[in-house]
């Protein structure tokens, strides 16, 4: 008998979990970005919190038994990597919960609606921790207040609590301006990005090969990852073959990155975004979201004039 084999169709059993969390995974991997971008307040560092959960849920997976509601259990591994990824960041705002279990939260209402879908993630990020996690969970993903306990922990007073003042900071953020200077880049930051952009709209991927580092890491979001210019190199070739992006420098959620356009619709919004890890003047770093577009919705985008 193999190692590890109960002789009872255990790993066959294993096998089939395995493939069953693949595929909640693909149907929940929108929802679940959509959760982590506003609790990190960045739609690239949210993809970080999912990327996250996710391997924690396969690490997780063989010691866990059968589950009764694997999208609950799949939204809790991504509620505490977000809360580890806030600690690691250091942001300590409301660290520790202040609810009154005793209000009762108000109902929600169409206007309300409204301002949380159109809630930057900047927004979100001035609620403190178990406000914006009951909000995102209720508002956002459409949780119930019971779901909302479950991934969450503690009762479904301290979570109407918690509901309750989010949304009201909520609205009143709503009618503040909003005053923050935008993003600017140095000048060598600036010159590598718009060469890297120039080359990337030639076709030049010779060019563009020439600027990598020896060790540069390609995350492809989504789809594969690859290291090393042997490897990352034919990344390029595919988009060589294809003839539906334009790029344009700009920033996502204050980062540089590089907007990527339908050539036909350079007015629209971008379809998706790539964002470049620099060390001095090599690329040591592709995050490329193609097979990620879900990653664009609440994104703050500006382009670089």
């Amino acid at each position: 008998m193999a190692e590890g084999s109960t002789g009872d169709g255990a790993p066959a059993l294993h096998e089939t979990a395995e493939k069953a969390l693949d595929r909640l995974v693909s149907e929940l991997r929108p929802q679940l970005h959509r959760f982590c971008a506003r609790m990190t307040g960045s739609v690239i560092d949210g993809e970080d919190v999912v990327q996250e959960a996710l391997l924690k849920a396969i690490e997780a997976l063989p010691r866990t038994g059968p589950l009764t509601n694997p999208e609950g259990w799949l939204f809790r591994i991504a509620h505490n990597a977000a809360l580890d990824f806030l600690r690691r960041r250091a942001r300590h705002e409301a660290a520790h919960s202040d609810e009154d279990p005793d209000m009762v939260a108000a109902p929600a209402n169409p206007v309300h609606d409204r301002q949380v879908a159109a809630a930057s993630l900047r927004t979100f990020m001035r609620l403190p921790v178990a406000q914006r996690c009951t909000v995102i969970l209720k508002d956002v993903v459409g949780y119930s207040l019971q779901e909302v306990c479950d991934v969450m922990g503690g009762s479904i007073p301290a979570v109407k609590a918690a509901l309750q003042r989010g949304r009201t900071r909520l609205r009143e953020l709503a009618e503040e301006p909003d005053d923050i200077m935008p993003p600017v880049l140095a000048g060598p930051e600036r010159a590598r990005l718009m060469n890297y952009v120039d080359r990337f709209n030639a076709r030049d991927f010779d060019a563009i090969r020439n600027m990598l580092a020896d060790d540069v890491r390609l995350d492809l979001v989504n789809r594969l990852r690859a290291k090393g210019r042997s490897e990352v190199g034919q990344y390029f070739h595919r988009y060589s073959l294809s003839s539906d992006w334009q790029c344009v420098p700009g920033f996502v959620d204050r980062r540089p990155a590089i907007l990527m356009f339908d050539p036909q619709d350079l007015a629209g919004r971008p379809w998706y975004f790539i964002v470049l890890d620099w060390t001095n003047d090599s690329v040591v770093g592709i995050r490329d979201f193609r097979f990620a577009r879900y990653a664009l919705e609440g994104a703050e985008l500006i382009t670089l004039g």
